[in-house]
């Protein structure tokens, strides 16, 4: 039985969604923060939710630490229950945009019918187009652009891609509920886009020129525009911000410049990464 709740239906043109889950791939709040970023900023009112009562383990053995990321959240107050709230996955939607946009948690159990859900609400609304905006823990300083990995659903979506920058994934090993959207998408004909940023391992906080390298691929390639001033100014105060704190660890420091001598080469070692680091800083012809 579908657990695909619709509220609404607006007629959309050409629909894209935009896709965050909260877990495994949303270090640095990357995933979740990016696809709110663009609810607030787009307007976007509350379209559709995934029911979450088949998709998700409340009750594992072990301590009461490692239960507690399974569990749902509770608010009492004065020994009054104010809330209990299961996970939520919802979906926002920017009318006049043609932006879908989903926030969700990724489920623990029942991966297919959740994924079959998904495809139902893009059957419902036409949506021919989805991007998911993900991150991973890797070697890039925080004084640098994040690198930007992406995997597809489609060969010829790789040409698309290419002149934002972006590395193409080389991976095996465990799978996350996104690759099995994406290998359905292949038989949906849908197309599907995976766009991961590659964060400092070192920084545990939300961090916002993740969001921001996601949204330079992101936004173009679903033609999408928006101004990101708003982020141009979080970025240089997060940036300040871990300079300081790494200033008072100098054995830190010097693995970060290590870091930095390592990116600098590769980029400069491989032509195509050079030529986007010269239209990022605005001088791509000289």
């Amino acid at each position: 039985m579908s657990r695909l709740i619709v509220y609404r239906r607006p007629v959309l043109q050409d629909p894209v969604l935009i896709v965050g889950f909260t877990g495994w791939m949303d270090g640095g709040s990357v995933s979740t923060g990016t696809v709110m970023y663009l609810r607030d900023k787009l307007q976007a009112e509350i379209l559709a939710q995934i029911e979450p009562y088949d998709f998700y383990i409340f009750n594992l053995p072990g301590s009461m630490e490692e239960v507690a990321q399974f569990r749902p959240y509770t608010l009492i107050r004065e020994g009054l229950v104010q809330e209990f709230r299961y996970p939520q996955n919802h979906f926002f939607c920017a009318d006049e945009k043609n932006v879908v946009l989903f926030l969700g948690k990724e489920p623990n159990i029942r991966w297919r019918e959740y994924v079959d859900d998904m495809f139902l609400l893009l059957k419902e609304f036409g949506i021919r187009r989805m991007i998911f905006v993900g991150s991973v823990s890797g070697l890039t300083p925080h004084t640098r652009e994040p690198r930007v990995y992406c995997s597809v659903s489609d060969e010829a979506l790789k040409e698309k891609l290419l002149p934002y920058g972006v590395r193409f994934s080389n991976y095996e090993g465990p799978a996350s509920i996104t690759t099995l959207m994406t290998a359905t998408a292949r038989t949906k004909d849908v197309e599907m886009v995976n766009i991961v940023v590659e964060i400092p391992m070192y920084v545990q906080a939300t961090n916002p020129k993740g969001i921001r390298a996601a949204l330079r691929v992101l936004l173009p390639f679903a033609g999408l525009s928006l101004p990101l001033d708003d982020l141009d100014a979080l970025c240089d105060e997060f940036e300040k911000n871990i300079d300081k704190l790494v200033a008072e660890r100098p054995e830190l420091a010097d693995q970060i410049r290590k870091l930095e001598e390592n990116y600098d080469q590769e980029i400069l070692g491989d032509e195509e990464s050079f030529r986007e680091w010269l239209r990022r800083h605005g001088i791509d012809k000289l």
